[in-house]
């Protein structure tokens, strides 16, 4: 209501308000009207003429002005007559002439006029009356210097009243740039976001419906001595829904709320974000109780003393303190909750994390199976489905996705859906978004010569054969050789388990299975190819983390490096730790890829069955396998409905720290 009367002010009294313009136009209307008077006539006509209406005794008057143009005035008793129609028009009154002409040298005319008379009859004939004056257009002559004055006088009136009507058009930018950009959501804007639409994060939810109830029912909790928390962190991985959340927030709570992003405090100019961050909670404090919502505050809330140049200012560090004194100050109030989110915890700085300021930091991690199929459930209310699709089905095809996953592969299977002009949406079409989403577009304009498909389908082949005889390996779903995505010229997937603690011998296994491609080139072709770079990779990272971050070796012992470097170019350990663990790191390496070497020599006409079948169909399913080869001797009873269509993600070592994710460590992706 308040803004709604805000906004019908400025129509009450158009008229006030616009006073002074009117005042403006009206002295620029007389002093053109003045100048107009003094000019002279714009019908300009010949000696010849000029001679005849003297002859005829029609000129009353004749004005010479400025010794070069003569005014000539008619009679008025003649200017009415059909022969004048073309003469100027009095508009001002008689000040105006009906003609000019331009006479030429002064003495010449005068002589001109006496011999018009002496050569006529001109009895009866008054001679015109021949005056001489001097005239000036002041006006013309001072406008080039008024004018840029008048431009300056008219900028700077326009600018102060945008100034002091506060508007936000484009013309008061630079006098609000230190305005906050947070954008209100209140009872005229509602946000149609519910908890009913968040799903898979019922802890998450209950944290934060106890900020929403919190604020509608406060006497609930101040009754009883307690405290509602002053900020909630929303910490988790990309896609997993902190910023959902804040919707639902934002559409369930019956308060203001403010939502801003933290790159929105951030500008060139020194002070402007302490500025913004300032003029936000003087807004919020208005509005209390309310809740302020800043997505990645990872932007301006970053550990300070960081990368400081010296004798510089940061304004970041400026914006951060104005942020902490605002949240737990002096001038603070109550009513204001903040909910901030950011998938980087690591880099906040501590102050900003502590009691009084973020006091529950809640935890978003990606979805186990049953939030996946709560998350599936709520996609496909808007997606017409067969009956063979079910979300229970679709979460165990999709172990370690998130949520924003989810949601893109339900879109996509609608796409291509549509795309193969189908009425519904079935398994197939799921099927193929999870092989786009994972593997990328499907090439199918890609040339490979028959000597380059033929590695490819024993790499891929022996992948299969390792994970298909090895106890701790996830179980195979699909081989193919088709390629896709960039650089990904076929694949093997598995179906891993939801595990949380991994031992010695399943990250072993694990990379034997992974070197299995290499092996069997090397024991087939006697050659190896670049087409084992991601599986080296994955392998090196998996044998530096069981040793630096695990302490999964005897030699190295019981130690943990991970998260005691600083820099990026200093290792926290020795020269020799550093020697003794790249030893073990080889040697762990090299047992597992002659362990993947005798396996594919005792199984080598396993491999040779599903290579040469994989040269045919390209693209090999368990039961295709399972036929071919038998039945995998460790395969544990699973549903049969995903037994053929399970999808795993993508590897979960993170490359920049050496590290095995511990909810990710089941998902496993061998490529070529």
């Amino acid at each position: 209501m308040e803004n709604q009367e805000n906004s019908e002010k400025p129509n009450k009294n158009p008229i006030n308000r616009f006073g002074s313009y009117w005042i403006y136009g009206l002295i620029a209307l007389i002093l053109i009207a003045l100048n107009m008077v003094n000019m002279g006539s714009d019908t300009e006509i010949s000696s010849n003429r000029f001679e005849q209406m003297v002859q005829e005794g029609d000129v009353e008057k004749i004005v010479v002005v400025n010794e070069e143009v003569a005014h000539i005035y008619i009679k008025a008793d003649k200017a009415k007559s059909d022969k004048y129609q073309d003469a100027a028009k009095n508009s001002f009154g008689s000040a105006r002439a009906h003609y000019t002409y331009n006479i030429g040298p002064q003495e010449s005319f005068g002589r001109q006029i006496e011999k018009l008379f002496a050569d006529l009859n001109t009895e009866g004939l008054a001679m015109p009356i021949l005056t001489y004056e001097k005239r000036q257009n002041w006006l013309g002559n001072l406008l080039p210097y008024l004018l840029p004055f008048v431009f300056l006088l008219i900028l700077w009136i326009f600018i102060m009243r945008r100034v002091s009507s506060g508007s936000s058009g484009p013309g008061a930018q630079i006098f609000n740039i230190g305005k906050s950009k947070a954008t209100l959501f209140d009872k005229n804007t509602k946000v149609n976001v519910t908890f009913a639409d968040v799903a898979g994060l019922d802890e998450a939810k209950e944290e934060v419906m106890e900020v929403v109830d919190f604020l509608k029912n406060p006497k609930k909790y101040t009754s009883l001595g307690g405290k509602i928390p002053k900020g909630v962190l929303l910490i988790g991985p990309p896609g997993t829904g902190k910023t959902l959340l804040a919707k639902a927030v934002a559409g369930e709570a019956a308060v203001p709320f403010f939502s801003i992003s933290g790159s929105d405090f951030v500008e060139m100019f020194v002070g402007v974000g302490a500025s913004r961050v300032r003029d936000l909670f003087k807004q919020a404090r208005e509005k209390a109780p309310c809740i302020i919502f800043i997505d990645e505050i990872d932007a301006i809330g970053r550990a300070r003393g960081r990368n400081n140049i010296q004798g510089g200012n940061d304004e970041r560090e400026n914006t951060l303190n104005q942020l902490l004194v605002e949240m737990d100050g002096f001038s603070t109030d109550k009513g204001v909750i903040i909910i901030a989110a950011t998938n980087r915890p690591d880099v906040l700085d501590t102050a900003l994390l502590r009691p009084g300021r973020f006091d529950r930091q809640i935890s978003i991690d990606a979805p186990d199976l049953k939030g996946r199929e709560q998350i599936f459930n709520v996609h496909l209310k808007n997606i017409k489905i067969s009956s063979e699709v079910k979300a229970s089905i679709l979460s165990e095809m999709t172990p370690g996705f998130a949520g924003a996953d989810i949601a893109n592969i339900c879109n996509e299977a609608a796409l291509i859906a549509a795309r193969r002009n189908k009425t519904e949406v079935d398994l197939d079409d799921f099927n193929y978004a999870l092989d786009r989403v994972i593997g990328g577009l499907e090439k199918k304009n890609k040339l490979i010569s028959p000597d380059e498909k033929k590695i490819i389908a024993y790499h891929e082949a022996g992948h299969a054969v390792c994970g298909w005889y090895l106890e701790h390996a996830s179980p195979l779903v699909k081989v193919t050789i088709v390629p896709r995505g960039i650089g990904t010229l076929g694949y093997a997937q598995y179906l891993p388990k939801e595990e949380y603690i991994i031992r010695t011998e399943q990250l072993l296994d694990r990379m034997c299975m992974t070197f299995g491609g290499r092996a069997a080139e090397s024991i087939v072709f006697d050659k190896i190819s670049t087409g084992a770079q991601s599986d080296l990779d994955m392998v090196t990272k998996m044998a530096y983390s069981m040793l630096t971050v695990y302490g999964m070796n005897e030699k190295v012992g019981n130690v943990s490096f991970y998260g005691l470097s600083k820099d990026q170019f200093q290792k926290p350990y020795s020269e020799a730790t550093a020697s003794m663990i790249d030893e073990e790191v080889r040697k762990i390496v090299e047992n597992q890829y002659q362990r993947a070497k005798n396996l594919l020599r005792e199984k080598r006409n396993e491999l040779e069955i599903l290579a040469n079948r994989l040269l045919e169909k390209e693209v090999l399913l368990k039961s295709d396998v399972t036929a071919l080869i038998g039945t995998r001797p460790y395969d544990v009873s699973r549903s049969e409905d995903v037994e053929e269509t399970a999808i795993p993600d993508a590897s979960g070592f993170a490359p920049d720290k050496r590290e095995l994710l511990p909810d990710k460590l089941e998902e496993e992706k061998t490529e070529e």
